[in-house]
């Protein structure tokens, strides 16, 4: 079963769960998925914050972010990421590979307090998580995957 985060197009959040993507898409297109607030069945998937659990899992795992199936949605998200992410690197200091290290220093009051962004892997992510760190991931954007 997979649970997805969905969104209509009142702009109201829900979740449900799924024996499949195809089967989401299946039950969309049949008129099935309803959102339980308003009645509509224009639905269509939201972002989705990655699982980060706290077992042990090979850092190449990647973790799905969002599928969403109206383009329009889609290209203002990414532009609201970029800009973002831009806010991001204008006003915070790139510590790289260090980010973990670096993040607990600022955490636990051992560097100076300030915006940092860097690489984390999904294990040094929920570590930091579990320590009560606040991190957010920054997604890859889709002009970067090229």
């Amino acid at each position: 079963m997979i649970k997805f985060s969905l969104i209509c197009d009142q702009d109201h959040e829900f979740e449900a769960w799924f024996s499949s993507g195809q089967d989401f898409e299946k039950q969309r297109k049949r008129g099935l998925v309803e959102c339980p607030s308003c009645g509509s069945i224009k639905v269509g998937k939201s972002l989705m914050a990655p699982r980060v659990s706290g077992t042990k899992k090979s850092a190449d795992q990647s973790v799905p972010m969002a599928a969403m199936p109206q383009p329009q949605l889609t290209a203002e998200m990414v532009e609201q990421l970029r800009q973002i992410k831009k806010h991001v690197e204008a006003n915070a200091e790139n510590v790289g590979e260090k980010f973990p290290e670096e993040a607990r220093k600022i955490h636990y009051g051992e560097s100076e307090a300030r915006g940092i962004y860097g690489k984390a892997s999904l294990d040094e992510a929920a570590s930091l998580a579990e320590e009560g760190v606040n991190v957010l991931p920054i997604p890859d954007l889709p002009e970067e995957k090229n």
